[in-house]
């Protein structure tokens, strides 16, 4: 609070003339009201999600062999990591192409037969039912053809699927199973997520997405779009802000009724792979701008019983006491909303040496680069 400085004066004895030395003005540290447009960030909760998560599962039963990438490493589309022992499927596949074999051949004993029998038919040397019955021999072994070459493709394919590979470019996870266990197309061997660029997903309040929900377009990823970006900073759990700025990539279709929130999704640049799925951190973005917004430091304005006062110094560096209204906070200043005018003096470091109409030495204030 303000505190009232009293002057003592001293008076002397006896015949000595009683003299009076001025008191010196205390010094104050003082600042000029600045006038200027200042964006208000929003701070918003995020999770980082893998722009795309893939869950690597088997197609066909069987042991697994050996793990044939490293757990935690950059892994890429195609590259094998698990294989399940082959040889069950190998034998399916000699299996298959034998029994296509079997049916080639009868397929050309059956069109041996229609040959010979079409000019006997004719001469009527066999009956016409003899023909007729070889030709439909020959027309089933024929689709016992195609069905053997579907099961030697399927049986090919099975015994592709015995080397396990992962569908994207990322980052692989801890594997979910071991070596020599049995494995089924419901087992999850591992996930494999891509993390450049990288998603944060974050709900923001209905105030705060009236002034964003017009500068978010869905298809300005890969479409033309006028609308303007929202920059968005990410701070991370030991307060730095990260270092690459990401962008909104669309919103939920509904707000949450129950929180009166609506979900948004934004992505990061990601490089160096520092972040990762699951990691929690602060979503910033600026969702308005204050228009000719007055600004002092912090320290200048004192909290009394709900109010807020300034002491102002005028041009013959005389205090007066000034209740103010503020707003919010921007870094190491203060929103004043009214009772000030551009380019008053406040007092910032001092005021407790001072009250309405004592007079004081003001000195700048020196904190450095204030409300850059």
């Amino acid at each position: 609070m303000f505190a009232i400085l009293g002057i003592l004066s001293c008076v002397g004895c006896g015949k000595t003339t009683a003299s009076k030395t001025p008191a010196k003005p205390p010094e104050v540290e003082v600042a000029s009201v600045v006038q200027k447009d200042i964006p208000i960030p929003s701070e918003w909760v995020g999770t980082l999600e893998g722009y795309v998560n893939a869950q690597i599962q088997p197609h066909v039963t069987g042991y697994l062999i050996t793990q044939d990438y490293r757990e935690g490493s950059y892994v890429y589309k195609n590259q094998v990591l698990f294989e399940i022992d082959p040889r069950p499927f190998q034998a399916a596949l000699d299996q298959a192409n034998g029994q296509l074999a079997e049916a080639e051949a009868a397929v050309g004993e059956d069109t041996l037969n229609v040959n010979r029998d079409i000019p006997e038919a004719k001469a009527h040397a066999i009956p016409q039912m003899q023909l007729e019955t070889d030709q439909e021999q020959e027309l089933g072994a024929k689709a016992t053809v195609q069905a053997a070459e579907a099961a030697v493709e399927q049986a090919q394919l099975n015994l592709g699927y015995t080397k396990v590979r992962s569908l994207i470019d990322g980052i692989a996870g801890i594997a979910q199973v071991q070596v020599g266990n049995l494995v089924t197309p419901s087992s999850v061997l591992t996930s494999v997520s891509q993390v450049d660029p990288i998603k944060a997903y974050f709900e923001i309040g209905g105030a705060d997405w009236s002034r964003v929900a017009g500068k978010i377009d869905p298809g300005a990823a890969s479409l033309p779009s006028r609308m303007q970006p929202i920059p968005l900073q990410l701070i991370l759990p030991d307060g730095e802000t990260y270092g690459d700025t990401g962008r909104i990539l669309f919103a939920d279709r509904a707000m949450d009724v129950q929180t009166g929130t609506i979900e948004i999704v934004g992505a990061f640049p990601n490089p160096q792979r520092i972040l990762r799925p699951d990691e929690t951190a602060t979503v910033r973005a600026v969702t308005q701008v204050l228009r000719g917004a007055l600004l002092v430091p912090q320290p200048a304005v004192t909290q009394l019983q709900g109010s807020y006062l300034v002491a102002v110094v005028d041009a013959d560096n005389r205090v007066s006491i000034r209740s103010v209204e503020v707003g919010p906070q921007v870094g190491t200043l203060w929103v004043v909303t009214h009772g000030l005018e551009p380019d008053e003096r406040v007092v910032v470091i001092g005021a407790e040496k001072v009250q309405t109409g004592t007079v004081v030495a003001p000195v700048p204030y020196t904190q450095a680069a204030e409300g850059d």
